[in-house]
């Protein structure tokens, strides 16, 4: 799917970080129904931290053959492909930021054992992704530099504040990243960020960018919906 092309009579739907949440991610897609019309678009951070990392990229392989899935990559994804080719150094800082649930929903002693068409996911996640109206990141950007002009640093590592101002495209960005341990959605207008803390306490957001409508689901198989809020 070529940049800025959206669904026609479909919906565009983003999806927070997954952190290995294989549960709340099925259950969404079982509450939103994904389907063939559909463009979703994953924000990022799909391993560690939680249960099932391997199950969640597992469960996204097997979407994309009935939905039309745009993955990005998110900062654990670029910590995890540091630990595999950077040396010992980068693998315990990423056994020390939640690497370490990764290798066992592998049940693997090594990064070595990871399948290869794992690895092929992981490599050919996005930076971001652009529609007529929206742009969707993991983390943040610089707002006066074009997207394929943002560093790595930001784009992927850089939090998000309540000031962000407009991202000189006019366009309203989607991020993750920014955990919003209030279980919600923050509305800042031409910024939503829809990372509500699933490996923690919190739940997987879904949110419909054209309407403002989201659906949410958590590891214990519950379920909330709602508008954003004004921002």
């Amino acid at each position: 799917m070529k940049p800025d092309s959206e669904p026609r009579g479909g919906r565009v739907l983003a999806i927070g970080d997954v952190h290995g949440c294989l549960t709340a991610l099925r259950t969404l897609d079982k509450r939103v129904a994904f389907g063939p019309e559909d463009l979703v678009i994953t924000l990022g951070d799909y391993v560690d931290r939680g249960p099932d990392s391997k199950g969640v990229i597992d469960y996204l392989i097997a979407l994309r053959k009935r939905t039309k899935l745009i993955t990005l990559r998110g900062n654990h994804e670029v910590m995890m492909l540091s630990a595999r080719s950077q040396g010992l150094d980068y693998f315990e800082a990423w056994l020390r930021s939640g690497g370490e649930p990764t290798l066992l929903s592998y049940g693997a002693a090594s990064l070595d054992e990871i399948p290869k068409p794992h690895w092929e996911f992981i490599e050919s996640t996005l930076p971001f992704y652009e529609t007529r109206t929206h742009f969707f990141v993991h983390a943040n950007v610089f707002p006066h530099l074009p997207l394929r002009e943002q560093p790595d640093s930001v784009i992927y590592w850089e939090r998000i504040s309540t000031h962000e101002p407009r991202h000189c495209s006019g366009k309203t960005m989607v991020c993750g990243h920014t955990p919003q341990q209030s279980g919600k959605p923050l509305n800042l207008g031409h910024t939503v960020c829809i990372d509500t803390w699933v490996y923690g306490e919190g739940w997987l957001t879904c949110l419909d960018v054209t309407s403002g409508q989201y659906w949410q689901a958590n590891q214990r198989g519950e379920q909330a919906e709602g508008r954003l809020e004004s921002p």
